[in-house]
């Protein structure tokens, strides 16, 4: 863990798609609703940035519809807003770094990731998710090879897996698990490994605290480590062969389903050729984060009306289309202090950066 604490001060504004050389102030104005004569507020540009947990252009095309979602409900609210744009960061930090430089005005943002810029981000609002068929501290209850199905139950946590491929390695490590038999840190250091960004609570975080529990290491003391870009990316690195394990959220195979026999060429279904070597503690939910240093975020009763859009679009057939890119299925009022578990979490992520 020594590198993770430079690497976290070393992010800076890498934004691309997010960063813009300087901010424009646009004061906000009123005008009359000729409809119904109420005042409105007009606001130039609402810009809202994704964390690329699925594929920037993916991301792109499947919230392109929320743009007038978010404008209509906001109209109700007392709110214009002429545009809403939206935005892919290159990384988890970036979409941080923009809502502390407040050339974002709303991050999607995860748990980890909020705790990290939580003094220059505010959380409004916390994801739910459907709940899952399985939800097992054992790993080898999640390989019978069956899909792990959703449940109509809501749920506002899940888990990080850690998940063995198709390789030779990767069938070593899941034979030991589905016999019973514990791993050892040498059979995991033997392994390939991708990771996610270092504030992606299922991509590393929570798998490190796992790692640190059950064998008192961490990521950083792995022989062989090489970070994904994107799940797709880490998801098709597995399927090749080029790596053994990868991290993921406990969902991520049921959406890289199709793709693994269409565009990754594979043979056999991923419930056959994957297996669950390790189950991670519930990770809190996705994050509705909001700048603290946006000029629009200023703006009297913005963000309670921010708040009470995205949960009127998560309580619509559309909205919930919508959303669900991030296995998103509505929105519920969050508290600071339920990301108390994710505080602790960072804490102990700095502790080891520090040894």
């Amino acid at each position: 863990m020594r590198k993770l604490f430079v690497l976290l001060m070393a992010t800076g504004l890498s934004i691309g798609t997010l960063t813009a050389c300087s901010k424009e102030v646009v004061p906000p104005v009123t005008i009359i609703d000729s409809d119904n004569q109420n005042e409105l507020q007009v606001i130039k540009t609402l810009s809202i940035g994704f964390v690329p947990s699925k594929e920037p252009d993916q991301i792109v095309t499947a919230t392109e519809p929320l743009k007038e979602m978010l404008k209509a409900e906001l109209l109700k609210q007392g709110f214009k807003v002429e545009d809403v744009k939206i935005t892919v960061g290159t990384s988890y930090e970036a979409v941080g770094e923009a809502l502390s430089a407040g050339t974002v005005d709303v991050g999607l943002i995860p748990g980890g990731t909020y705790v990290l810029y939580d003094q220059d981000a505010e959380v409004i609002l916390t994801a739910t998710r459907a709940g899952l068929n399985k939800d097992s501290d054992d790993p080898k209850d999640w390989n019978d090879g069956l899909p792990t199905e959703i449940t109509d139950d809501q749920a506002n946590s899940y888990r990080s897996l850690i998940i063995s491929g198709p390789s030779e390695k990767g069938k070593e490590l899941a034979a030991k698990v589905n016999a019973g038999e514990e791993l050892t840190w040498e059979d995991l250091d033997s392994a390939n490994w991708t990771i996610m960004s270092t504030t992606s609570p299922a991509g590393y975080i929570y798998p490190s605290l796992w790692l640190q529990d059950k064998y008192n290491h961490g990521l950083t003391d792995l022989s062989s480590v090489v970070q994904s870009d994107s799940y797709g990316s880490a998801m098709a690195r597995l399927a090749s062969g080029q790596i053994d394990i990868v991290l993921v959220y406990a969902d991520a195979r049921r959406d890289y389903e199709d793709r693994w026999i269409n565009d990754f060429d594979k043979d056999n279904t991923i419930w056959e050729e994957t297996n669950v070597i390790g189950v991670t503690a519930p990770i809190y939910n996705d994050t509705v984060s909001v700048s603290k240093y946006s000029d629009n975020m200023e703006i009297d009763g913005l963000q309670e009306a921010i708040e009470q859009a995205f949960i009127n679009i998560g309580n619509t057939p559309e909205g919930k289309e919508v959303i669900a890119i991030y296995s998103h299925d509505g929105y519920q009022v969050a508290d600071p202090v339920d990301y108390n578990e994710e505080r602790k979490a960072q804490e102990l992520i700095r502790t080891l950066s520090r040894q």
